[in-house]
């Protein structure tokens, strides 16, 4: 048994954003392909504490190197108030052989960069008719200063970025931190919501929102809106545009934005295929040029299992990690 840590997933993952889009990409691939086994998360909630939350996602990735495991993923928003990050996640990869769990592996680093890495890669996927050279972020947290990472490296040519979050300091202090990597990048802060979705035809929400709370009104036509914490949009937002997702069952359910909209219309003719069947070609998209096209992807654990899968392999050639002895019974115990 090896434990990673989180300073050696840190130092396996560095500078690799183009690589771990290309990870997350193969696995869709693979998803849309039917090699994939990946289960409802599960959802464990605690009484009175409605924003409190850990996440159960077991998966299976097939194809040339199969792998199996689970990521369990807590999300308790206090903790940005005391300086700690909101989330924390420990991955658990199990041998396909015996069953045996192999590895423990720091998750949250995984869960940012492949969750970057799906927003990125559904950027480049649905901007390739008019590529933006900006893109405003709402919500200045972890989540979306690895999005910003992924992006630059999906489309070199942006250049701009707006920031909105309801604490002005965070976005101050993000603004600092993004400019000590990408000095060249322009960067202002949008004074409310509405006019930082009319900054740019890119706008990506990593919020820790737990109820819709906006409509897209005042997005420019042909906006491509990454609605990666899912619950900030108005189901009504969702019916007027292009929609795609990561996959319509785990989407549609914990009365995300596209789960309230499939209560409201009694089904999901609103959705107009998933990444992976874009990625495969099993379903063309051709967007009417003045609709918003919004990506809302749950997160499936086998882009978890993706990344950590190569995470274990360098470690354990590096010799990084700790190895745990006698964590299992021994043979005939």
């Amino acid at each position: 048994m090896i434990v990673i840590r989180h300073a050696d997933v840190e130092e396996i993952l560095e500078g690799r954003e183009a690589d771990n889009i290309r990870t997350v990409a193969e696995a869709y691939r693979l998803h849309a392909c039917g090699q994939t086994t990946v289960p409802h998360s599960v959802f464990l909630r605690f009484p009175g504490r409605d924003r409190d939350r850990i996440i159960g996602l077991p998966a299976y990735r097939g194809g040339d190197r199969p792998v199996a495991g689970m990521k369990w993923i807590s999300s308790f928003p206090a903790n940005i108030d005391s300086g700690l990050q909101r989330a924390s996640a420990a991955i658990l990869l199990n041998s396909l052989a015996t069953g045996h769990p192999e590895a423990l592996v720091e998750g949250s680093v995984i869960s940012a960069r492949r969750t970057a890495a799906s927003a990125a890669l559904a950027a480049e996927l649905l901007t390739r008719e008019a590529r933006p050279d900006g893109v405003a972020l709402i919500g200045c947290g972890v989540i979306n200063a690895e999005i910003l990472r992924h992006l630059r490296a999906a489309l070199p040519r942006l250049a701009e970025v707006t920031l909105y979050d309801q604490s002005p300091s965070r976005a101050d202090e993000f603004a600092t931190r993004v400019l000590s990597y990408a000095p060249g990048l322009r960067i202002s802060r949008a004074g409310t919501l509405d006019e930082a979705l009319g900054a740019h035809r890119l706008v990506s929400f990593a919020t820790t929102a737990g109820v819709p709370h906006t409509g897209l009104d005042a997005v420019r036509p042909g906006t491509v809106v990454l609605h990666v914490s899912l619950r900030d949009l108005r189901p009504e937002a969702l019916l007027g545009a292009h929609n795609i997702v990561d996959d319509a069952d785990h989407v549609c359910r914990e009365r995300t934005s596209p789960h309230l909209a499939e209560q409201l219309t009694g089904g999901r003719g609103f959705i107009d295929a998933s990444i992976g069947q874009l990625l495969t070609g099993e379903r063309e998209f051709n967007p009417q040029p003045e609709r918003t096209v919004i990506f809302s992807p749950f997160g499936l654990g086998v882009l978890d299992l993706a990344l950590a899968d190569f995470v274990h392999d360098v470690a354990v050639r590096k010799g990084l990690g700790v190895a745990v002895d006698g964590f299992l019974p021994g043979p005939g115990a």
